[in-house]
């Protein structure tokens, strides 16, 4: 296994659409386990495979809290078959550290994907698990959270952010 590099916005590979996956070889499975090696080590609580550089639709969860075991997800090709009620969650993104804000999401979705070998399963989640299906769906269509903001809320992040990363960089060269 391996920790791959998270890409970070305005990086243009994550505005970019996923293809599905069509090959369930080692390949797949190896980049599923750098993945969530990569998720692990971030922390974060999910990655989707076009932040560490591929434009595959392959996304890794695992919402469990510390003091809980387990719950880890990876997911090939995954659709949202059903979904209802309404969320307002703060959200964060390994692709954009250092920004969270609240994102209107579903309450519940009911998610159908294939794992690493093909099989394909369905899964209901609510909470913060079903924030982060669709937290990560988003990123296989080219979607990052701040789209979802109104226009005005998303043109203070672009400039907040951007001034931050001037600000790294200054601190870098420094």
């Amino acid at each position: 296994m391996a920790i791959r590099e998270i890409l970070h916005y305005p990086e243009p590979l994550l505005k970019k659409k996923s293809a599905p996956v069509t090959v369930f070889d080692q390949q797949l499975q190896q980049l599923a386990q750098d993945m969530v090696e990569t998720m692990y080590d971030a922390p974060g609580v999910g990655l989707a495979a076009p932040q560490v550089g591929e434009l595959l639709r392959l996304i890794v969860l695992d919402c469990s809290g510390s003091d809980q075991p387990a719950d880890l997800v990876v997911a090939a090709n995954p659709e949202i078959i059903a979904a209802q009620g309404e969320s307002y969650e703060e959200e964060g993104c390994l692709s954009i550290p250092g920004f969270c804000t609240a994102v209107k999401r579903h309450q519940e979705v009911t998610l159908r994907y294939q794992d690493p070998t093909g099989q394909v399963h369905e899964r209901h989640a609510d909470g913060l698990l079903a924030v982060g299906i669709q937290h990560e769906i988003d990123h296989l269509d080219g979607i990052l959270f701040v789209d979802r903001l109104s226009p005005l809320k998303r043109s203070i992040f672009k400039k907040k952010y951007l001034k931050m990363l001037q600000e790294r960089e200054a601190e870098h060269e420094a």
